[in-house]
């Protein structure tokens, strides 16, 4: 008889906007007041902590909060926050549902606050005009030795430039063992999984030559997985980071994936949280690692499921999956990521459609939007 493992669900995901102007919002033309000021018009729910974590900073205080790159003075006190977007975070649940319902009624409200405020929401997992990012001032000395402190904090310039979300699954019913072990199955296997979710496909102002520069720059440098334990014997020391400390009780026995990009569609997320679900609880898909292999990571985002390797790769994993998931919404989710599979179309080529239509990526992105809608 297979073991019914209880699992729980939290999504965090990323909303970069266009401004009053039609412009891409960046840490160029947008500053930490604009975003907050949206921010501030949405409520405080007391009853969501200890779930969710505030941060030394204190700007995550909401389940929306300004998304960006902290500075601070040399006491160690933030001074500001180059902004790059709003993050939503759920509460932590017990379906992969009852996460999607929430963030999509923290969606609406978001939308209705920046619309007020002349900013409208757009889903996009990689600047489309910024290649760098280059911190105005440089960084002092306290900044810099903050950064030596984990191979994430030494590579945050990376995430300014991308959105993403991170979907985590936690069960009270594994061992710290099975949290490290489902961690480097997920990072593992990240590289067939990311096309799924496909979101950009534009660099330098331009379409890019791929369906996504954010898994071709991040994926490998920054984590495609992390488990949060607090047994500081079983910590892995690697780079990037799979194990990392968890930082408040809630956090314990998290497994998290990062590697995904960004959905316009918020019911796409329950296929994701879905398809890593089976992965998890699959029993016969013996590839694991530590940390991501950057190199496959990148065909990947070049040419998704139009590589064979990534495509049979991935069509193994949907068929394993199927396996240890019955209930019919299951089935429903997998059926819709086969579809895709099969057709090798991703999000990004959506995008591309709408681009060649447009001619303006703005607009390109308020289209997908419209879509998705």
């Amino acid at each position: 008889m297979r073991l019914i493992v209880k699992f729980y669900f939290g999504i965090e995901h990323e909303v970069s906007f266009i401004n009053a102007q039609g412009a891409y919002a960046d840490w160029t033309n947008t500053n930490f007041a604009d975003l907050e000021g949206i921010v501030a018009k949405l409520p405080l729910y007391p009853t969501d902590y200890p779930q969710l974590r505030i941060g030394d900073a204190g700007i995550k205080h909401k389940r929306w909060y300004v998304e960006g790159f902290e500075r601070f003075d040399m006491n160690g006190k933030v001074i500001d926050c180059l902004p790059k977007g709003i993050e939503i975070r759920t509460t932590i649940h017990d379906s992969i549902k009852g996460a999607v319902a929430e963030l999509t009624e923290s969606f609406r409200m978001l939308r209705n606050a920046s619309r007020a405020a002349e900013f409208t929401p757009a889903a996009i997992s990689f600047n489309p005009y910024r290649t760098r990012f280059v911190p105005e001032p440089p960084l002092n000395i306290y900044e810099k030795r903050q950064r030596s402190r984990s191979p994430e904090v030494q590579t945050a310039d990376i995430p300014m430039l991308t959105q993403g979300p991170d979907i985590s699954l936690s069960s009270p019913q594994l061992t710290t063992a099975q949290i490290i072990d489902a961690g480097q199955k997920l990072t593992y296997y990240s590289p067939y999984l990311v096309p799924f979710s496909f979101s950009s496909p534009f660099y330098g102002g331009r379409l890019w030559e791929g369906l996504s520069v954010r898994t071709f720059h991040r994926t490998g440098v920054r984590p495609a997985a992390m488990v949060f334990i607090d047994d500081p014997d079983r910590m892995i020391d690697s780079s990037p980071s799979l194990t990392q400390k968890a930082r408040i009780p809630a956090e314990i026995g998290r497994i998290e994936f990062k590697a995904f990009d960004i959905c316009s569609n918020l019911q796409h997320y329950a296929r994701l949280a879905t398809l890593l679900k089976g992965l998890i609880l699959d029993r016969h898909l013996t590839g694991r690692a530590v940390v991501p292999d950057a190199q496959m990571h990148q065909r990947s985002a070049q040419f998704g499921f139009d590589d064979s390797h990534i495509f049979k790769t991935a069509d193994r994993i949907l068929a394993a999956v199927a396996e240890v998931l019955s209930q019919p919404e299951q089935k429903q989710c997998l059926e819709v990521l086969k579809q895709e599979l099969v057709t090798r179309r991703t999000p990004a080529h959506a995008m591309i459609e709408a681009f060649e239509k447009s001619n303006t990526i703005e607009e390109s992105l308020l289209r997908s939007a419209a879509a998705d809608a």
